[in-house]
């Protein structure tokens, strides 16, 4: 996340007077020791922040569901100084969207606050993040191999309460979860993943309330400088395949929509070793375009993609997965249930593919 463009205005001006001291975010270094469950929760003193949760549901008639539950954490700076409670210190965002494949649709909702009154909150220490009736927590305090994991959306359309559990540790992206967006080290996050979440919970649309199962991934990120000033944009995928394995793959744009940065990850399900992949081991050719009848912009939805000697190509569960987001974080971007094929045209597994930046440059 991948897809805050900070609305700093956004519930962030409330016509109080500007701070009078210049604000100061920690920077994103390298060496930093990632700790569970500790870093599970909220960063404040850092710019931007956001847990990414993505996968597959089926119900019981077998029918496939793709599902996204976003939070988003950013810290304006407009306001550091003002004591009324009603500040914008903090403000939070949340997205959530259903992709039904078979009926040829998207449903969506969203959710912005400021932070305060326990009716918004980004708690420290550990995964508790809500707006309203919306949140994502983790529920125990055991084993983080074996953690769980509560992500609860109430949209018009529809609503989702599943329950997420983990079968193997976390995946620590880059350098031991320093991961770099550019050509600079200081264009840099935190970031960790959870492939393989193994997912129950029920789910009501308008055909009714049933119980739901699938598998799904979870990000959680965090920075001051995500991206430079020559990004436009960026292209990620977490696949959960077939064999057990996890890949994340993402590239950074240019405005020329050439690669500028890509980084990978990869895990075995077989012993579990992690690689990472520099930017000249990475490629991603886009195969075919969709074009939104609704805001006219153009997203490459088919892809190949090689992550050092591996090919797949992604296909998406529909093409119609835009999220049109300016009620909340001001943007519209691409984000939907795909899945992956080997050289062969085998089907290998399943996961969710990000495009950013394609209508207008994100800015950070």
């Amino acid at each position: 996340m991948r897809v805050l463009v900070l609305a700093i205005a956004v519930l962030g001006g409330g016509g109080l007077s500007a701070v009078a001291a210049e604000v100061v975010y920690l920077a994103v270094v390298p060496g930093y020791s990632i700790e569970f469950p500790r870093d599970e929760g909220s960063h404040p003193q850092f710019r931007t922040e956001w847990w990414y949760v993505t996968g597959w549901l089926e119900t019981p008639q077998g029918e496939p569901l793709g599902f996204q539950v976003t939070f988003f954490r950013t810290r304006p700076g407009t306001q550091e100084d003002n004591p009324s409670r009603f500040a914008a210190k903090q403000v939070l965002f949340a997205h959530a969207a259903l992709s039904d494949s078979r009926r040829g649709k998207l449903l969506r909702g969203e959710r912005a606050a400021r932070e305060g009154f326990e009716l918004a909150y980004a708690r420290t220490g550990g995964l508790d993040v809500a707006i309203d009736d919306w949140s994502l927590r983790r529920l125990d305090d055991g084993d983080t191999q074996t953690a769980v994991y509560r992500a609860v959306a109430d949209a018009a359309d529809f609503s989702l309460d599943l329950q997420l559990r983990a079968q193997s540790p976390p995946l620590l992206n880059g350098n031991g979860g320093y991961s770099q967006k550019g050509p600079d080290p200081e264009s840099a996050s935190y970031y960790y993943s959870r492939p393989g979440l193994q997912v129950e919970g029920t789910l009501r649309t308008v055909a009714g309330t049933q119980r739901v199962r699938g598998e799904a991934w979870l990000d959680h990120e965090w920075s001051t400088a995500f991206l430079d000033s020559q990004a436009r944009g960026w292209d990620w995928i977490g696949l959960n395949l077939d064999d057990g394995s996890a890949l994340m793959a993402s590239r950074i744009r240019d405005a020329a929509e050439a690669q500028r940065w890509a980084f990978a990850s990869v895990r075995s399900g077989q012993t579990g070793e992690v690689q990472t992949f520099a930017p000249d081991e990475i490629d991603w050719r886009p195969l075919r375009r969709w074009r939104s009848p609704r805001t006219g912009i153009e997203y490459p939805v088919e892809w190949q993609v090689r992550v050092g000697a591996r090919t797949l190509r992604l296909r998406p569960s529909m093409d119609d997965q835009e999220s049109d987001t300016r009620e909340s974080t001001g943007i519209i971007y691409w984000e939907g249930a795909v899945t992956a094929f080997d050289e062969q045209d085998r089907a290998i597994g399943r996961g969710y593919l990000e495009l950013t930046g394609y209508g207008a440059k994100l800015r950070f």
